[in-house]
């Protein structure tokens, strides 16, 4: 028994085999994170040892700890600013 595909579906199957493939590519690539300690944290935001510890301590800033060292994920950092993000006004 012989099969043919029209061109149209010999098209679409080239295209979900290439969006599979993609799919996989992706899911096998390492992911990497930025990692901050807590000097890099300061600096980049312009906060005080105190500032950090505070939001810290209320929860405000998701962080590691290993020993004494104090590191941040640079994605956490981007979402805490996102998060206190206050749209422009609106000039009347």
């Amino acid at each position: 028994m012989r099969f043919q595909l029209s061109k149209d579906q010999f098209n679409e199957l080239v295209s979900k085999i290439e969006e599979i493939s993609a799919k996989i590519n992706a899911a096998r690539a390492p992911r990497t994170e930025t990692y901050l300690n807590n000097k890099q944290f300061m600096e980049m935001l312009d906060v005080s040892l105190r500032t950090a510890q505070t939001w810290r301590d209320e929860g405000k800033i998701t962080f590691s700890q290993v020993g004494n060292k104090i590191y941040y994920k640079l994605s956490d950092v981007e979402n805490f600013i996102q998060n206190y993000r206050n749209a422009a006004f609106a000039k009347k």
